[in-house]
């Protein structure tokens, strides 16, 4: 294959992982946008909403732990063909549901899916990209969770509008087939990679990630910081529709812009660590400088709990979501940058895994706050996670050079 020929072939393949990320958050965002109208319809209370978010992310956390493993054995283009189809599927059966608990668990089988566009995706990176632009790379795919997000309020709102909620989970559900075709026609593995990676003791990994200190800390780091993303994904838009008494169709107008300033935090955030790389400076080290923006930016969402007007609600609430996809993507490029391709969808699928314990408990704590009505306490409780994140990833950062993964798996 000629340079040329593969330079092509890596933008579209990274085109299409762009497109699964859009259907990932699309399918993962259709519940919290129509929230309020699924309770009224299923009879749940607002602690029964929060139990099926914790039920995905549940679902969504364990399912890193095998989702990573099954990436590197099956290889990016099997792996994530089986990942895709199955949310799919569980996203179909949501607009299918006629009580909470069959809600709870069409929910769980979308978390069991959607984990491994996330594996998949950073081992696709590794394999396609070199350093200079694998944070460039990441933070494109990764923007099309930020559009999906975007998407969501007018496009599911729209079908609810004027089919009913269960054609918008039911519309959605169907994009994933759609991809598949035009994923199993294009994706081809790097030349002289084998599609899928070489047997590895598995006792012997295992060992080496339960001992190795970067990895739990980076996992920590995520824990920290992806309850804020978690609450302006699942609980930001109920906020103006129950706090703000916005309606449906105000929130469809509204809310993408939170999500818009997502998209420029992960493209940006990209940008800038790939900037820094390009002019001499080490690859981890500018994946961590460029995460501190969200130490600076991220704790202005304490002002929503001052109750100011929309428009100000709405410009806060965007400096958050830009801070944090700046912090997520440049954590996500570190990782890649400092684990052997052949396991860094295991690594990766670890590290996530924080997240989902984050958001699982996050999920409880903010439920539990929100019940009463006011959501002031979980603004300011948001503001204080990225400093503290960051302060934990630059401790692995400054620990992995004595990584025991590192030392057992050749690059």
């Amino acid at each position: 294959m000629t340079a040329p020929v593969r330079s092509k072939l890596r933008w579209a393949i990274l085109a299409l992982l762009f497109a699964s990320t859009v259907i990932n958050y699309l399918d993962r965002q259709a519940l919290s946008i129509l929230a309020s109208t699924v309770q009224r319809d299923l009879g749940m209370t607002t602690l029964d909403y929060a139990h099926v978010v914790q039920l995905f992310l549940i679902a969504y956390t364990a399912a890193y732990l095998i989702a990573g493993r099954v990436t590197d054995w099956l290889g990016t283009k099997v792996s994530l063909a089986l990942f895709v189809g199955w949310w799919s599927i569980a996203n179909l059966l949501t607009g299918l549901v006629s009580s909470a608990g069959q809600l709870g668990a069409a929910r769980f089988a979308l978390g069991l899916g959607e984990a491994g566009n996330y594996t998949a995706g950073p081992k696709a990176v590794s394999e396609h990209f070199e350093p200079s632009e694998r944070a460039l790379a990441f933070g494109i795919y990764t923007a099309g969770a930020m559009v999906g997000a975007t998407l969501a309020p007018p496009l599911i709102a729209g079908l609810a509008i004027a089919y009913g909620w269960r054609a918008a989970f039911l519309a959605t559900g169907s994009l994933g087939f759609v991809w598949l075709i035009a994923w199993l026609l294009v994706y081809r593995s790097p030349k002289g990679t084998p599609p899928r990676a070489r047997p590895l003791p598995e006792a012997g990994l295992w060992s080496a990630i339960l001992r190795d200190r970067t990895i739990w800390l980076l996992a920590l780091s995520r824990a920290i910081a992806d309850p804020v993303w978690y609450f302006y994904l699942f609980w930001f838009p109920k906020y103006l529709t129950d706090a703000r008494g916005l309606d449906l169709v105000a929130v469809a107008s509204f809310a993408w812009i939170v999500y818009l300033a997502a998209d420029i935090g992960s493209v940006g955030g990209g940008f800038l660590s790939s900037r820094l790389v390009k002019r001499g400076i080490d690859p981890a080290r500018s994946r961590i400088m460029a995460m501190a923006v969200a130490v600076v930016l991220a704790p202005l969402g304490a002002f929503i709990a001052t109750g100011p007007i929309l428009p100000i609600v709405f410009a806060l609430g965007s400096l958050v979501a830009f801070a944090h996809l700046v912090f997520q993507i440049n954590m996500g490029t570190l990782i890649v940058d400092l684990y052997p391709g052949r396991v860094v969808a295991t690594v990766f699928g670890v590290i996530a895994a924080g997240s989902g314990v984050g958001g699982i408990i996050s999920t409880q704590i903010v439920g539990s706050l929100v019940s009463g009505g006011s959501y002031d306490h979980v603004f300011i409780l948001m503001a204080l996670l990225h400093p503290v994140a960051w302060g934990v990833a630059w401790l692995a950062w400054r620990s992995a050079a004595r990584s025991p993964v590192r030392a057992r798996v050749p690059a």
